[in-house]
């Protein structure tokens, strides 16, 4: 998987790990930090979250555009300075709930949005453009999946960043996280009477912490602290990007030429096979099946991106903020990234013919078995004040940990021709993603409404919301790569940027659709929003297995692949199951 690939990929990957990082730092806790800044609702911050998810994934198009009139390379440079800029702004420094403070954030998320358009989707032009070489051209498929881990990488470890800086705050004023207090102090900023019993929950809190302040004044300090800290977290996001832009320009000779306007000219020129041509009804064929896979993408982003919104709203309410067992270490990100590295020491033991690379993966193996009795034994027991943004670390973790099992599984089917069609895949990804809420639905009977004012009476595992991510991270796996896989392959020669822009514009509808159950967090039983989601994947699912044969049509134009296209195809099976 990581032999004879470009050393291009390897700094663009790198770039974007940077680039992910800074951005799901933030991401992590932008629905908390609106509610500790500003006291919004649930609605109404989860409304400004999904805008601005809507415009991440919206300004890839203007962001693509600019860079076909002008440089992809320089594009991507200017979108770094902008979204430096974008984070900088988020993390000034003011005043509470005040309309200086709202201009700040809002103008920070736009730069930030804009930098993400201008970054983000010409990136991955980039890297698509390094497998134009023949001699690269059968790993593209491997580029994008490693490519994919690396975004990962850096989101994998972004949730744990803002705990540590909440903490550091919080501590600097003899303050610990409470994740019933948060909203029993916005309550009382609001000016709203709490319930006696609520009234006793924060005065014993209180009273824990030392402070003589009183409810009043110790709220406006708790939250204060808490904004804070994750200020302090935009601040490393900040940071990231600098990183980014070192990797990017430290490594520019790798890519040198790559997405050059004059290089591609050069390319076509040379090329030995014409571009083949479509007739009206094959063009039309094609783009009906985009479309329809469009329309099927636009929901899975809606109930995936819950993870930021009403998944971490649930962590916060109804999970419990302790962890035992096994359990805690996965709360320890280096932990997570041991068993990382185990798995891939693992299959490059099994896989790698020299002796000297199996003894080195073997002894990788060793030390990572190893390093996790360490974190087992050395981890407190339970892990207690578990943050809720700090489960969102479980679905990047799953990504890179099951990058090559998917890898292999895939490249083992299809070596005896039973791989499932893109569309297939994406089908079966809406199905797993209904399973996912399925267990986010049963094990949240009997919970009832997410109260407004404070902690639900009724707590569940941790597990629970580490298993949902588990099995969305399956969804995720069948339905994303898959989907851009089909998007590169389908799309007409002639309509390709277009409907690489439509991909991003499903993804902007679904993020911005991701709203809806954050309106009705407060209004309806728990169990039932997860139930409409489960209802809105399988109507889905439901819809693309109707539409198969028209999907899959739209491929059956290809030509029979000649005995050495057939050749080319097992030698590149073979190396995508090879470490």
């Amino acid at each position: 998987m990581f032999k004879n690939q470009p050393k291009g990929l390897y700094v663009l990957a790198l770039a974007n790990t940077g680039e992910r990082f800074g951005y799901y730092t933030m991401l992590a806790i932008l629905l908390l930090f609106l509610q500790a800044k500003f006291g919004f609702s649930t609605g109404t911050a989860g409304f400004i979250y999904s805008t601005f998810l809507a415009l991440v994934y919206f300004m890839p198009m203007v962001g693509g555009w600019i860079a076909d009139k002008w440089n992809f390379q320089k594009t991507v440079t200017l979108g770094i300075f902008v979204m430096f800029a974008g984070y900088g702004v988020m993390s000034i420094p003011t005043a509470r709930a005040t309309t200086s403070a709202a201009v700040v954030l809002f103008a920070g998320l736009l730069l930030i949005s804009c930098g993400t358009g201008l970054f983000k989707g010409n990136l991955q032009v980039m890297v698509g453009d390094l497998y134009n070489d023949p001699k690269y051209a059968h790993k593209r498929d491997v580029a994008f999946s490693l490519f994919y881990m690396a975004i990962n990488i850096g989101s994998m470890f972004a949730p744990m960043v803002t705990e540590k800086l909440c903490s550091t705050a919080l501590a600097a004023k003899g303050l610990v996280y409470n994740p019933a207090i948060p909203s029993l102090c916005n309550k009382l900023l609001a000016n709203e009477a709490l319930k006696p019993e609520q009234a006793t929950q924060l005065n014993d809190f209180i009273a824990s912490t030392g402070s003589t302040l009183d409810p009043g004044a110790f709220a406006t300090q708790y939250m204060d602290t808490i904004s804070t800290g994750y200020s302090w977290a935009f601040a490393v996001a900040c940071f990231s990007m600098v990183v980014s832009f070192l990797i990017y320009m430290i490594g520019r000779k790798t890519y040198n030429g790559v997405s050059d306007k004059k290089a591609a000219a050069k390319d076509a020129a040379a090329a030995a096979a014409p571009v083949k041509e479509l007739t009206p009804k094959q063009t039309k064929s094609r783009i009906t099946a985009l479309l329809l896979v469009f329309a099927v993408v636009i929901f899975f982003w809606m109930v995936f991106h819950q993870n930021g919104a009403t998944l971490t709203k649930f962590a916060e309410v109804f999970t419990a903020a302790e962890g035992g067992g096994w359990t805690r270490i996965g709360f320890n990100v280096w932990a997570l990234a041991t068993i990382c590295v185990l798995v891939y020491s693992l299959f490059s033991f099994f896989q790698s013919k020299s002796k000297v690379a199996k003894t080195i993966s073997g002894l990788l193996s060793v030390g990572s078995i190893v390093g996790l009795v360490f974190f087992y034994m050395y981890t407190p027991d339970p892990v207690t004040g578990i943050q809720p943004q700090i489960f969102q670390q479980f679905n990047p973790f799953y990504v890179v940990a099951l990058t090559p099992f998917s890898v292999a599984i895939f490249a083992w089917l299809a070596k005896k021709k039973k791989e499932p069609s893109a569309p297939r895949k994406i089908g079966y990804g809406m199905i797993v993603a209904g399973i996912a809420f399925l267990i986010m639905c049963v094990c949240s009977i009997g919970l009832g409404v997410a109260p407004k004012e404070g902690q639900g009476a009724t707590l569940v595992s941790p597990n629970v919301l580490i298993g949902t991510y588990l099995v969305l991270t399956f969804a995720e796996l069948l339905l994303s790569p898959m989907g851009i896989s089909f998007v590169s392959k389908v799309a007409p020669p002639k309509y390709k940027g277009a409907m690489m822009g439509c991909w991003f514009g499903a993804t902007a509808i679904g993020n911005y659709l991701v709203v809806i159950p954050t309106l009705l967090w407060n209004s309806i039983d728990v169990a039932v929003l997860w139930g409409i989601l489960i209802v809105i994947c399988l109507i889905s699912a439901s819809f693309i297995f109707v539409m198969m044969k028209r999907l899959e049509a739209a491929t059956s134009d290809e030509p029979a692949p000649t005995p050495a296209a057939e050749e080319a195809a097992a030698q590149k099976i073979a190396e995508e199951t090879d470490i």
